[in-house]
């Protein structure tokens, strides 16, 4: 992509209501503008990174064995009715009527409604486990929307449900999706620790958030140090040994780990002082398991292997992919803007032409950018007419892994100069080098 063809409207001052750091450079760098309170356009740049992080989503829920499916945003009220949630879940919900006057509202949830198609179609023991998943937007009216994408109204999420006969196999359910979410956040490059965790208006007994250590978390946090250590599963987990993954569960939650809300302060005194972490957290994922909550109000019924009817077990998972941008901005910025991480940055490589009009500087930039586009290597070409200064602080800014800087001296020498983002670390090459660089 060359930069004189994109849309990507650079703030040089940070706007005031900004309070946080990803907030102030997703405002900065174009990747986002503000419509309402708590309701955001995701512009080209950040809807680059939201994509790249749904497909890492998308790929460790597949591995797990979850099927995509996608549910309106809208719901009829008389499914939250039977549930018993419609009174129950407060101004949060946006309520609405349609033009025949019928209740609806914009879903902050999707229990009801996955348990409406479940027991339209499955009748019998014999078509579970069953856990269906979608990436659909949200809508939670919070009463003070703050931090930008952090705690929005409008947040896209993905909710998966699961299915169980039982409540053993729906804990093994509950364990694939640990399971898959410490994968997905280690590819992210995120180090997650999953918390003990208060269920909320979901409801169940069982509940898990996956946090990350951050200054500007919301909340406080506390657990042992250990955790920053455990190894991630690999990916040929085997998500059908029961036991094995009941292993990795066990491994992961053997330590004190907990939320400010279910904290215990004689538990985690027991805890050695010099593996003690108190610290600020940010929810990146959160997992329940409730049982027959919404199965037995809502006649979610299967035949068992005797024959008899019961009501499924069940259990929802979420991860907000929109809160997760910023939460890759909290973990990794600097003073001068962004440092992506390969796997989820906008463009693996941005080519700084030092000199627009020039004759050798054009055509080794064209050159270069030609080649690395025809390997697949996602490419964003400077090609503006600006002081090499403002180059350098847009590349800086924007975050892209890799900078290469295609200037007259370096040409003269026959070499480019590639700069890495995340460390600052700086190497000449040849082009030919070059290519071969980046696009391993």
């Amino acid at each position: 992509m060359r930069l004189s063809r994109f849309f990507l409207p650079i703030l040089k001052e940070a706007p005031r209501e900004a309070d946080i750091a990803s907030h102030r450079l997703m405002l900065r760098a174009g990747m986002l503008r503000q419509q309402s309170a708590g309701i955001y356009t995701l512009l080209p740049l950040g809807l680059r990174v939201l994509n790249k992080v749904c497909a890492i989503v998308r790929e460790e829920q597949n591995r797990s064995g979850a099927i995509e499916l996608l549910m309106p945003t809208i719901q009829s009220a008389d499914l939250w009715r039977e549930s018993g949630r419609y009174e129950d879940y407060g101004k949060e919900m946006l309520r609405i009527k349609d033009r025949h006057e019928r209740d609806m509202l914009y879903g902050p949830t999707n229990e009801e409604m996955i348990t409406e198609i479940f027991r339209a179609y499955v009748r019998s023991y014999k078509d579970l486990p069953l856990n269906l998943y979608h990436l659909q937007l949200k809508f939670r009216d919070e009463v003070r929307p703050r931090f930008g994408l952090m705690r929005g109204r409008e947040f896209l999420m993905k909710d998966a449900y699961s299915f169980d006969i039982d409540q053993d196999s729906a804990r093994h359910s509950y364990n694939k999706m640990f399971v898959a979410y410490l994968r997905t956040f280690a590819r992210l490059g995120l180090k997650s620790i999953p918390m003990v965790a208060d269920t909320g208006p979901i409801g169940g007994n069982l509940s898990h958030e996956f946090i990350i250590l951050a200054s500007t978390g919301e909340s406080e946090v506390f657990c042992h140090k250990d955790y920053l250590d455990f190894p991630v599963p690999a990916a040929d987990v085997n998500f059908d040994d029961v036991s094995g993954l009941q292993g990795i569960v066990d491994k992961w939650t053997s330590l004190y780990a907990a939320t400010s809300e279910k904290h215990d302060a004689a538990a985690y005194a027991q805890v050695p002082a010099d593996r003690q972490v108190s610290a600020r957290g940010i929810e990146v994922g959160h997992i329940f398991y409730f049982g027959t909550k919404y199965s037995e109000p809502m006649k979610a019924i299967v035949a068992g292997p005797d024959g008899a009817d019961r009501p499924v077990h069940m259990g929802s998972y979420g991860i907000g992919p929109t809160r997760l941008v910023a939460a890759l901005i909290e973990a990794f910025h600097d003073d001068a803007g962004i440092k992506w991480p390969e796997q989820v940055a906008p463009f693996k490589v941005s080519i700084l032409n030092l000199k627009q009009g020039d004759a050798a500087t054009d055509g080794a930039s064209e050159s270069i950018y030609r080649e690395l586009t025809a390997k697949g290597v996602d490419v964003l070409y400077d090609d503006l007419d600006q002081r090499p200064g403002s180059k350098f602080a847009t590349a800086d800014l924007i975050g892209v892994p890799y900078q290469v800087l295609v200037g007259p001296k370096g040409l003269a020498a026959g070499t480019l100069e590639v700069k890495k983002r995340a460390d600052g670390s700086r190497e000449n090459l040849s082009p030919a080098a070059t290519v071969d660089l980046l696009s391993r």
